[in-house]
């Protein structure tokens, strides 16, 4: 594991053989759900011993319909985001959309998340990096896992080496997703870690409804192949109930079955690596 990662996971009780979790809900709804959410992830990762990062956005700017939930406000979000990763002492990550965000969002969580489609903006690339914080890129829909480099050497250039790469899926059609699981042995050839969102690259976009649909009931097709495929970490977003939920409702894990499907995982995970 990358020297960063184990500094991100220190005091957590872990396997190092083991891939890590990004996981929470889509987006900051109320300190009732982040609560729920960590308490029971946390839990199970530290029984299970994969190291943990709490996700959950503090403000979703890219939703389909201007209509759509976009969160209860920045301050209320990122402390909120702080004080569930003091309180079940694990990382925690938040995405940012804009340059002038990088430095405010990275005074409360641990990790910056870099949006797919804003994969290749210089200027909000260069603005996480100059925090210091861990950087995750997400890869775009529209992008090869090679081509990632060219977003690395941005990071890099302003002086930041803490970067992972999370794949997410490609394009496929107007609206539609699919995985070519080669992206991930290409983008850990440039040197990073890298993590498959196992919830977006689900996602069926661009829908005439103005709501993102999904296929949530491959969550698990996805997880296993890409412990498979060797992947270094996994991105699951997962809520007590996703009919009701604000955000990405439509391909999220129910809570419930986190569990179970972190037992195949890691099964499949000792299978893999001997």
């Amino acid at each position: 594991m990358q020297a960063f990662l184990g500094e991100l996971f220190r005091g957590q009780d872990y396997d190092e053989k083991n891939f890590f979790l990004i996981a929470g809900p889509c987006v900051v709804e109320s300190e009732e759900l982040l609560d729920t959410v960590a308490a029971k992830v946390s839990a199970l990762c530290s029984k299970m011993g994969i190291p943990y990062i709490f996700k959950a956005s503090y403000r979703k700017a890219n939703r389909t319909s201007s209509g759509s939930f976009s969160g209860i406000g920045d301050a209320l979000a990122l402390a909120l985001l702080k004080k569930t990763g003091v309180k079940y002492k694990i990382p925690t990550t938040s995405d940012i959309h804009a340059h002038d965000e990088a430095a405010p969002a990275a005074g409360f969580v641990d990790v910056l998340q870099i949006p797919a489609f804003l994969c290749r903006q210089t200027d909000l690339l260069v603005a996480a990096a100059e925090t210091g914080k861990v950087i995750n890129v997400k890869k775009g829909q529209f992008l090869s896992g090679p081509a990632m480099k060219f977003a690395a050497e941005k990071i890099l250039n302003a002086g930041n080496r803490k970067i992972i790469f999370t794949e997410r899926g490609s394009s496929f059609g107007y609206q539609d997703l699919v995985v070519d699981y080669r992206n991930i042995p290409w983008m850990q050839d440039l040197g990073y870690p890298v993590v498959m969102d196992c919830t977006h690259s689900l996602q069926q976009p661009n829908q005439s409804t103005g709501i993102t649909g999904g296929n949530p009931q491959l969550i698990g097709t996805i997880a296993k192949a890409a412990i498979g495929s060797g992947a270094d970490g996994l991105f699951i977003e997962t809520h007590p109930d996703p009919a009701v939920a604000k955000s990405d409702g439509a391909n999220m894990l129910k809570l419930e079955l986190l569990e179970e499907l972190l037992g195949k995982l890691l099964r499949l995970r000792k299978a893999v690596i001997g």
